[in-house]
């Protein structure tokens, strides 16, 4: 089985890849330089594609920037300390995930592969609407409807694995794998040595998991 994994160097993309690799997947990454103000993650992309092993890895650029709307591609602060505020907050990036999905079943079909493998969460996810079941299940839709592989072979299959679990069970299943967190980067607003801020939704989240799961942070914070 020959999959695509959308690799953004977090500990969520991280994990995916690694549950990819221990089900004997032949792993084509794909990372993206999107204009995102954490840009560092691209340096956690290459380390854990290296680490961890791939066939392929594809850094693929575009600039979100042109269109704005977030923390992440616009002069917009990014929140602090209000991971579980309600709402849609602004780091969400318009249509990321869909913009992402779209670029990866391109390559999906370019390389024949029978699955696209994407680390997106419905339980730790900061209310982002393009995390949930029924966005994914809706993207199924689209590449069995619009596309020469989904007509023809009703492929690629996505594969969310994570999206039912919480952060601490991410990272259990992770550091049962083997995964190196070390080597991965998630905070929204690091400093320009790579130290994490420890106060967006996402270090939070982070801190959190590891709190939960019993497992040593090896994040860097600047605090």
């Amino acid at each position: 089985m020959k999959a695509v994994i959308l690799l953004s160097g977090g500990l969520d993309s991280a994990t995916v890849l690694a549950l990819a690799k221990s089900e004997g997947r032949a792993c084509h990454a794909i990372s993206f330089v999107y204009g995102q103000r954490h840009e560092i993650e691209l340096a956690a992309a290459r380390r854990v594609a290296s680490a961890i092993g791939v066939a392929e890895h594809v850094v693929y650029p575009l600039d979100l920037r042109v269109f704005g709307g977030s923390a992440l591609t616009a002069d917009i602060d990014v929140p602090k300390d209000a991971a579980d505020a309600e709402g849609i907050p602004v780091t969400y990036v318009p249509a990321r995930n869909t913009i992402f999905l779209s670029l990866a079943l391109g390559f999906a079909e370019a390389r024949d592969a029978n699955e696209i493998w994407i680390g997106v969460n419905a339980v730790d996810y900061s209310g982002y609407p393009d995390c949930r079941p029924d966005f994914i299940e809706a993207f199924q839709q689209v590449i069995l409807r619009g596309t020469k592989s989904g007509l023809e072979h009703a492929e690629p299959h996505l594969v969310a694995p994570l999206i039912t679990m919480s952060k601490a069970e991410i990272i259990r299943r992770g550091t049962e794998l083997g995964v190196d967190y070390s080597l991965t980067h998630s905070c929204y607003d690091p400093d320009a040595s790579g130290r994490a801020c420890g106060h967006c939704d996402s270090c939070i989240l982070r801190r959190r998991g590891f709190q939960e799961a019993g497992v040593s942070d090896p994040t860097v914070y600047k605090a």
